[in-house]
């Protein structure tokens, strides 16, 4: 029971911060992780939608669940206050 009231304080917080710029960390497995900024475009029940920008002017947009966030394979940090989006 307590990870689904984790879950839902992880949507609560991730639905305050639509619409800001986010720092980004995502691990890939093996030492392997990539840190970008971005910002948190939507939040849909089972998941929420990170824009990205690259140098050539191209938008990409990727989705994440938030039980990624639970697990710690991704880490946002609102980087205008420099706090991180978590549990507790």
């Amino acid at each position: 029971m307590a990870e689904k009231q984790e879950i839902a304080e992880i949507k609560r917080n991730i639905r305050d911060c639509i619409g800001e710029k986010v720092q980004f960390k995502s691990n890939k497995g093996r030492k392997k992780s990539f840190t970008k900024e971005g910002v948190l475009e939507n939040s849909y029940p089972s998941i929420f939608v990170v824009k990205f920008e690259n140098d050539y002017e191209m938008t990409r947009r990727v989705s994440y669940s938030y039980t990624d966030i639970l697990t710690k394979a991704v880490e946002i940090v609102r980087c205008k206050d420099n706090l991180p989006i978590q549990v507790g």
